[in-house]
């Protein structure tokens, strides 16, 4: 039985390369390449892929946003994320989003072909290393107050204790819930943990 491979990427020339690529491994197949994610739900109930390949960023559209929602609606899809840029930032986001491999493009056929045989088989492979050396996206004086909400600190607390006006503590407080991308406080001290920002 081949794999099913069903890739997104917004750029014909890079798709239709990879394509031909990947069509060279005799167990695996493409069953179809979109340049839009608007129809990947579609195409993915029309042809059942194991592995989705796609593009991190496209015009309009996320594809760490898109990951989520195939991790959540469709999880015997297993995404890999294929990446112009090498950027922590990236290949941390693609990991949280339940991807399965981050391949960026200047990455031989080979690895990729490896990265999709590994995710079907449920095996995630990213570079360790770069996800433990992941930098926090936040500023000290941020990491600073995302600490002392941890502590059940009000914003009045904080800006007592921090010597800043409550203002300020408000606009720092609202910058790291859109760092994070959580949308309460609480989310924002769990993510943190998670992500190993807060101990």
């Amino acid at each position: 039985m081949k794999i099913k491979v069903l890739l997104v990427d917004d750029h014909l020339l890079v798709m239709l390369g990879i394509q031909q690529l990947l069509e060279n491994e005799a167990d695996l197949e493409v069953v179809n390449t979109i340049g839009h994610p608007a129809r990947l739900e579609e195409e993915i109930i029309k042809h059942n892929p194991d592995v989705i390949v796609m593009d991190i960023r496209m015009k309009n559209d996320n594809g760490i946003e898109w990951t989520k929602k195939i991790a959540e609606t469709y999880p015997t899809c297993k995404v890999v994320i294929l990446s112009g840029y090498d950027y922590d930032e990236y290949i941390h986001a693609a990991y949280e989003a339940g991807a399965y491999a981050f391949v960026t493009k200047e990455n031989s056929a080979f690895e990729l072909a490896n990265a999709i045989r590994q995710s079907h088989l449920g095996i995630k492979s990213f570079p360790i290393d770069r996800l433990s050396n992941y930098n926090s996206p936040l500023t000290k004086i941020e990491l600073n107050i995302l600490q002392l909400i941890s502590e059940d600190r009000t914003n009045a607390e904080i800006s007592e204790l921090l010597n800043i006006s409550r203002r300020t503590v408000e606009h720092h407080v609202s910058s790291i819930l859109r760092k994070l991308d959580v949308d309460s406080r609480v989310g924002a001290v769990v993510k943190a943990m998670k992500l190993g920002i807060l101990e």
